[in-house]
């Protein structure tokens, strides 16, 4: 088996909350540079800026997790990844069924670009990608399984847009394939607060908005090669696959 550095909570320029510098070809230099394996796209609402990230990726030994950053309608944030475009574009359909209609006032949110490998943009998202989507937490979770996707709830101990924070626990039947926690606690700590949780892997991320932040925060898979199959392997704890946080 061997180690795979991974930070699978990445945004780029399409997330508004982003700096502007974090085009697919910066995000993919800086994690060649930091040394990681695999990162995870992962916009607000979005996924329309995975494509070219990953292939951008593929051209520099770099493995994208393709998805999006989901708020459910309880204000929770929830990691989602897909295996190829056809299921990629099959989830973009049902967050765009979901999403409301509600406009993005740049001056107050940002921008929202698609941006190519030049850095040339291609599209723009009229629609706030900030907006909590219609659909529950549980519903969010079958859909993305019904995909063959992974669903992780995000920063489940943070003060806000958490499962703690919104919910005021964390579910221990939640349908979760592991569960992210903030740079701010261990492992140990987490656990300590909630031993319950102990059966579900853990994973730490940078959550980067900003180029300086990617890779600061990693976990570990251990596998014997990379690809969507061993890293849902991983996540399962099954055939000597495990993933862990980076201490």
């Amino acid at each position: 088996m061997i180690n795979y550095r991974a930070d699978i909570h990445i945004h780029s320029v399409l997330s508004p909350c982003s700096n502007l510098d974090m085009s697919p070809v910066n995000i993919i230099n800086i994690a060649k540079e930091r040394k990681l394996h695999i990162i995870g796209l992962t916009d607000h609402n979005s996924t329309k800026q995975c494509r070219i990230t990953r292939e951008i990726g593929e051209k520099n030994g770099i493995f994208v997790l393709c998805g999006a950053e989901i708020t459910t309608k309880e204000e929770v944030h929830c990691l989602t990844f897909f295996e190829n475009d056809k299921k990629l574009f099959a989830f973009q359909e049902f967050i765009e069924a979901h999403l409301p209609d509600i406009k993005n006032d740049v001056q107050k949110f940002g921008y929202q670009l698609v941006v190519d490998e030049k850095e040339n943009i291609i599209g723009e998202e009229e629609i706030l990608l900030q907006s909590a989507l219609n659909i529950s937490i549980d519903s969010l979770a079958d859909k993305v399984h019904e995909l063959n996707g992974l669903f992780i709830p995000a920063h489940v101990n943070r003060q806000k847009f958490s499962l703690i924070s919104q919910l005021g626990f964390i579910p221990k039947d939640i349908k979760a394939d592991a569960l992210e926690i903030s740079r701010h606690i261990s492992k140990e700590e987490f656990l300590n607060q909630f031993p319950y949780l102990k059966t579900f892997p853990i994973i730490q991320s940078s959550d980067a908005h900003c180029l300086e932040s990617i890779g600061e925060t990693t976990s570990v898979f251990e596998m014997d090669e990379i690809s969507y199959t061993e890293i849902c392997k991983a996540f399962a704890n099954v055939d000597g696959r495990k993933v862990f946080v980076n201490k």
